[in-house]
């Protein structure tokens, strides 16, 4: 395989992005400069300070400086600058469409209202689709450390958006905060209209996949690494088109995984699972989509055709309607035809 011709072919194939939370693309050049205008001060002195803070052992100890940098977003413009400097980046490697996770708890434990959150988001997402032509829809997660009256109470302040919040999720800490904590909230989002996904089996057991899907009725399986352990799961995911959102660059990053080369990804793909790559927590994560497509294709030796799946499975594995993905789905064969062409 020659390297650039596939760096090329990555690089330039249209795809989407299903796992990405607003709040880990928060760069430090910008955290700083929101944080100045909101008269906030850093703990860091500086932007390469910031950088150097970014070594994590595990997932709390990112969730700990993930936390620090929300504090500094406090209005609308402040979500809509974050919002738009991701677009941007995703729009610049062919991301044609996006799921964005946004988390109210924390932001609301900061003292922002949820209406300010979410409008500075959607409005990102309004003028992106007009300026840089890419589709994209929001999941609210409720935070798993948190209680369940406290995402009761999230799914209330979420109720007057519906129509413009396509699913609900559950992320954060995975360790001692098994799904069936959330079993109620999940039932009534599900009854209000919005479709369910989780994090499950990054940091937990194979367990909370099961749970995931059998107390919660998730339709997609965010990370979802531990389904290696199990082959009765992974069959069943595979028949059921239960899709997986995973994140190489996040996985190794938080020693999910030691080395990419032992990512599940390619046994997942080679038993028929709708395995995707996403970028999780980018700008703490060290890569965009892209860079992540890169690194575990290097990693794992992966092909043209297995990008070309991976790529198709995001348009699959995503909430929007059939007609559309097709359309989409056109577009990479399009690509293919062109891309051998030349």
């Amino acid at each position: 395989m020659e390297t650039n011709n596939i760096l090329e072919f990555i690089c330039n194939i249209p795809k989407a992005e299903l796992h990405v939370h607003i709040e880990g693309t928060f760069e430090p050049e910008l955290m700083f400069e929101i944080a100045a205008r909101n008269h906030i001060t850093l703990k860091y002195r500086d932007v390469e300070a910031l950088r150097e803070a970014y070594q994590f052992r595990n997932l709390q100890e990112f969730l700990d400086i993930y936390y620090i940098g929300s504090r500094a977003l406090k209005t609308e413009r402040d979500f809509y600058d974050l919002t738009t400097s991701y677009l941007t980046k995703a729009a610049s490697q062919n991301i044609l469409h996006t799921e964005i996770f946004f988390d109210p708890q924390t932001h609301h434990e900061n003292g922002v209202a949820f209406p300010v959150v979410f409008t500075g988001i959607y409005d990102a997402l309004q003028d992106a689709e007009k300026n840089l032509g890419i589709h994209g829809d929001v999941i609210m997660c409720f935070l798993r450390h948190l209680d369940e009256a406290s995402a009761f109470a999230t799914l209330q302040q979420a109720l007057p958006f519906k129509d413009k919040i396509i699913g609900v999720g559950l992320d954060s800490s995975e360790s001692g905060n098994p799904p069936h904590k959330f079993v109620r909230v999940f039932e009534a989002a599900r009854q209000a209209g919005f479709v369910a996904v989780a994090h499950a089996g990054e940091e937990g057991p194979v367990d909370y996949i099961h749970d995931s899907l059998d107390l919660l009725k998730i339709s997609r399986i965010d990370h979802g690494n531990n389904s290696k352990d199990d082959a009765l799961l992974i069959q069943k995911i595979a028949q059921q088109r239960i899709p997986l959102t995973m994140c190489p660059l996040s996985n190794l990053k938080l020693q999910v995984v030691k080395d990419l080369r032992h990512h599940p990804l390619k046994t997942l793909l080679d038993n028929k699972v709708v395995a995707t790559v996403n970028s999780d927590d980018p700008a703490y994560f060290g890569g965009y989509l892209n860079e992540n497509y890169i690194a575990i294709q290097q990693a794992l030796e992966l092909w043209h055709d297995d990008i070309i799946t991976l790529a198709k499975n995001s348009f699959e594995a995503s909430f929007i309607d059939a007609a559309q993905k097709q359309t989409y789905i056109k577009r990479i064969d399009t690509f293919v035809s062109d891309f051998n062409a030349s």
